[in-house]
C-alpha cells in the first residue's frame, strides 16, 4: 500500500505522499485565449488561412483534427489573437452550456474567448495533464458566474490545483486511461447507435401510418404529392385551409409564457427551465392557448417543434395556434412526419434552414391525407402505443449511457488522484 497524504483541497481528497501540489499555471508553458473578430469584418472570413477553434469545434470530441470555421491571417494581425503554431495542445470551453468541455488540438490554430488554450511544461505530460483538466469540469461548474449561462474564467482555470506525479508514472496513468477510455467510449458509442436506430423507428412508425395507414392489403391510389406518393383508397387529399381552423385567443392575467420545444412537447417553460431564454420586454402580439390546442412553432417547426399544449397560457406569435375537426394527435403526427423527411426545408425559400418559416398561410396551403376519423383515431392509438414501447427501451438505454459516464468519471478520478495505482505489468 503505498503511502498516502492530505492533498488541503477537500474534492481532491488524498494523493500519494510524492505527488506534488501546484497550479495549473506553474504546469504549463502556455495558457491563454484569443478574440473573435466582428461579424462585420467579412474579409476577415473570405479566406480560409487559420483554423479557428470555438468552443462548438469541442462539443462531443476529444480531438480536434478540423475547425468548422477558418479566418484569415489578416484577422489574426488585427486582434493579436493567441496563435498556437504546433499541434498538440489542450482546449478548454470557458462559457455557456460547454464550460468544461475539452479536447486536444492535433492541429495549429488560433482560438476564440471562449477557449482557453493550455500547452504543458516539459515536466507535465498532455494526456495526463488533459485527464486531469477533465476531472475538473464538475469543479469548474461548481465555481463558474453567469447564471443561466455559466462561465469560468482564465484565472480560474490557471489557479485550480493540480497534483504532479513524476513524469514516468504520469505517462503510464494516462496510458491506462487511455485504455480504459476506449473501452467505455467504444460501448457507449455502440449504445448511442442503437438509440439513433430506435429514434429514427419512430419516426418512420409516425411516417408509414399516416400516410399508408395501418392495413397493408389496402387498396391503394396516387396521392399525387410527391413526399407522399400513394395512399389508401379511400383517403381524401384536403388543403389545410379546409381542414384547420386559426386561432387567435386573448391573454389572461396569470398567464406564464407557453413553449413548444423541437420534442414537439408544448408546455408552460416553467415546466422544463426557465434558464437559456430571452425573455421579452415587451409582449408585443402575445397570444392565449389553452390546453389540447395544436400548435406548430412558425420558425422551428421544421425540426419538429410541433404539438398539442399541456397548458393554458400565452405565447408569442412566432406560434401557429390551430383546432380542427379532425382528430388533433393525427393531424401533429402527420406534420411532424413533414418535418422528419424535412419537407418543410425542401418547401422553404430562403437561403437558411431557420428561415422555413411555416406561418398559417403556408400551413392553409399544405395538402394533407385524410382517413376516415375512426381510422385516424386508430392511427393514434398505434402510434402512440409504439411509440410508448419505444421510449420505454430508449429510456433504460439511456440510462445505461448515464452509468457508463459515471464510471468514467469516477475512473479517471481514481486514477489521477493516485488513490489507485496501474497495474503492474
Amino acid at each position: 500500500m503505498r503511502e498516502m497524504k492530505d492533498s488541503c483541497v477537500s474534492w481532491i481528497g488524498t494523493v500519494p505522499s510524492d505527488w506534488i501540489r501546484k497550479k495549473v499555471k506553474n504546469a504549463v508553458s502556455l495558457i491563454g485565449s484569443g478574440t473573435t473578430p466582428a461579424s462585420s469584418c467579412l474579409q476577415y472570413y473570405e479566406s480560409e488561412d487559420v483554423n479557428w477553434i470555438q468552443s462548438g469545434d469541442i462539443y462531443g470530441i476529444d480531438t480536434i483534427i478540423k475547425t468548422n470555421t477558418m479566418i484569415s491571417n489578416a484577422a489574426v494581425r488585427s486582434l493579436s489573437a493567441l496563435h498556437v503554431y504546433n499541434p498538440d495542445f489542450i482546449v478548454v470551453a470557458m462559457y455557456g452550456g460547454s464550460v468544461g468541455n475539452i479536447a486536444i488540438s492535433k492541429i495549429e490554430a488560433c482560438v476564440n474567448q471562449a477557449c482557453c488554450c493550455i500547452r504543458t511544461d516539459n515536466q507535465n505530460d498532455l494526456k495526463f495533464m488533459y485527464y486531469w483538466i477533465y476531472m475538473c469540469k464538475s469543479d469548474f461548474l461548481r465555481v463558474s458566474e453567469g447564471g443561466g449561462q455559466p462561465n469560468i474564467s482564465q484565472a480560474k482555470i490557471r489557479n485550480q490545483y493540480y497534483m504532479q506525479p513524476p513524469l514516468a508514472e504520469q505517462r503510464r496513468i494516462a496510458d491506462f486511461l487511455d485504455t480504459k477510455c476506449a473501452e467505455i467510449d467504444a460501448l457507449t458509442a455502440d449504445i448511442q447507435t442503437q438509440i439513433d436506430t430506435l429514434e429514427q423507428y419512430k419516426r418512420s412508425v409516425i411516417t408509414e401510418a399516416v400516410t399508408k395507414g395501418l392495413n397493408p392489403d389496402a387498396e391503394m391510389k396516387d396521392s399525387g404529392i410527391e413526399w407522399i406518393g400513394e395512399i389508401p383508397a379511400t383517403w381524401n387529399i384536403i388543403r389545410g385551409k379546409y381542414l384547420l381552423k386559426y386561432l387567435q385567443k386573448p391573454v389572461k392575467e396569470d398567464d406564464g409564457v407557453i413553449t413548444c420545444f423541437r420534442d414537439g412537447e408544448v408546455t408552460l417553460r416553467s415546466n422544463r427551465r426557465e434558464d437559456g431564454f430571452t425573455m421579452s420586454d415587451k409582449e408585443i402580439g402575445y397570444q392565449g392557448i389553452d390546453a389540447g390546442d395544436l400548435v406548430v412553432h412558425g420558425m422551428d417547426g421544421f425540426a419538429g417543434a410541433i404539438g398539442i399544449s399541456d397548458s393554458r397560457g400565452k405565447a408569442s406569435p412566432v406560434l401557429n395556434v390551430m383546432d380542427t375537426k379532425q382528430n388533433k394527435r393525427y393531424i401533429m403526427y402527420y406534420l411532424r412526419s413533414m418535418a422528419y423527411s424535412d419537407v418543410f426545408v425542401a418547401l422553404a425559400t430562403g437561403i437558411r434552414v431557420r428561415s422555413c418559416d411555416l406561418r398559417w398561410n403556408k400551413l392553409a396551403d399544405l395538402p394533407y391525407p385524410v382517413p376516415s376519423i375512426e381510422e385516424q383515431t386508430a392511427i393514434v392509438e398505434y402510434i402512440d402505443t409504439t411509440l410508448e414501447k419505444t421510449d420505454v427501451v430508449i429510456s433504460k438505454k439511456k440510462a445505461q449511457l448515464e452509468t457508463l459516464d459515471e464510471y468514467k468519471k469516477s475512473l479517471i478520478y481514481e486514477y489521477v488522484t493516485g488513490k489507485k495505482e496501474v497495474p503492474s505489468i
